[in-house]
């Protein structure tokens, strides 16, 4: 666990997930911190303008929610939780809509919950919908969903909210801003020989032993949070980054390749995390088979399976499910997501994507399987 200051991990990533804990945009629970949040917009417009995509996961809706409905101490009654979410959402997404506006961003709001990333149809919609965002130069901002979930479907913290979203995206990079300077062996207010640790790997069994649990009495994640966060963003090939948020230009210089904080590097490249899952996945839920020429494209040029090029349907799958891709003479030679239920990849066999919206009354995606969500088997 040694200081490096020339890591590729942040100096390389190009779509950065970005987390900040509630007591970094809030004045102590005293609602929205507005100066804050303009500081962190200006630095992701930086960001920006440095060729980067940014997604921003942010607490502070129970907060700014808490201040508008004059509440001094957070409740603990599920509905009322949920009633400061909804009226702290409102302040929430005004607040980076207008700092991101100042900043020349255009900005979103994304509300998930842990069922929009369970089922594989929402999980790709989602997706599908945050890369468009990003495309078109605009920064989502991403909260949970508090008004309509409990705890018991709760991601429970927006740690793992953050880890999950640099997997919807395939995030190079996750920063989790906190109110601490990072990881150290051991609890420093409590042990003086505690050290602190400039890097290691993500998913390191001592890491989780090194962390305590939550410091901060308006947020409820730790530093045992952010380590399994950690663990869970480096599946999908994302390093993390845990700093303190009130470092200056924390953000720019993270990605300038300065040492702050623990950087905790992923051991799986992100293209391979993702090809090695659809390889294992062992429950097809169906397959297509192809003309010669969509097999020559798939498998000798790498490219996208059209639907055009399809000659026939087996099985019943929806949006998201894996499945196979065979030749004429039935062999299986890739598997990968599906963009189309079975039922309408039956209507687009043979059809160009100009005839999608007659057929299925609207346009999704041009590819019945995109090249990036499959992978050759043989």
């Amino acid at each position: 666990m040694t200081l490096k200051t020339s890591s590729p991990a942040l100096r390389d990533a190009r779509r950065i997930v970005v987390k900040v804990g509630s007591s970094l945009v809030t004045n102590e629970g005293r609602g929205l911190d507005d100066a804050a949040i303009g500081e962190w917009c200006r630095q992701m417009a930086l960001l920006v303008q440095d060729g980067r995509q940014v997604i921003m996961v942010s607490s502070g809706a129970i907060a700014e929610g808490m201040k508008r409905l004059g509440w001094a101490k957070r409740p603990h009654a599920i509905h009322e939780l949920q009633a400061a979410a909804a009226v702290g959402q409102m302040g929430l997404a005004h607040a980076y809509e207008t700092k991101l506006r100042e900043n020349n961003l255009k900005s979103a709001q994304v509300l998930l919950t842990h069922a929009d990333l369970t089922d594989r149809e929402r999980y790709l919609n989602a997706r599908s919908t945050l890369l468009t965002l990003l495309k078109h130069g605009v920064v989502p901002v991403i909260n949970e969903n508090d008004t309509v979930v409990n705890d018991e479907i709760k991601f429970g913290d927006n740690d793992t909210l953050g880890a999950l979203v640099a997997n919807l995206v395939e995030a190079d990079a996750l920063i989790i801003l906190t109110d601490q300077k990072g990881l150290y062996s051991a609890d420093p207010r409590k042990d003086p020989f505690a050290q602190f640790v400039h890097e290691a790997k993500a998913g390191d069994p001592a890491l989780e032993m090194m962390a305590g649990g939550a410091g901060s009495s308006i947020g409820r994640g730790g530093m045992l949070t952010k380590i399994l966060a950690a663990k869970r963003a480096a599946g999908s090939g994302a390093s993390t980054v845990i700093a303190w948020g009130r470092e200056p230009d924390v953000l720019m210089r993270l990605v300038q390749r300065e040492s702050i904080g623990t950087l905790l590097v992923a051991q799986t490249r992100k293209s391979q995390a993702r090809k090695q899952w659809i390889s294992d996945h062992l429950q097809l839920r169906g397959a297509v088979t192809v003309d010669a020429g969509a097999a020559t494209k798939v498998r000798s040029e790498g490219k996208s399976l059209l639907p055009i090029g399809m000659t026939a349907v087996f099985g019943d799958f929806s949006r998201g499910d894996v499945i196979a891709v065979r030749n004429d003479a039935g062999v299986e030679m890739a598997r990968g997501l599906a963009n189309y239920a079975s039922s309408e990849a039956r209507l687009l066999c043979r059809k160009p994507s100009s005839d999608f919206e007659k057929l299925l009354g609207y346009t999704a995606e041009p590819e019945m399987v995109h090249r990036d969500n499959m992978v050759v088997t043989r």
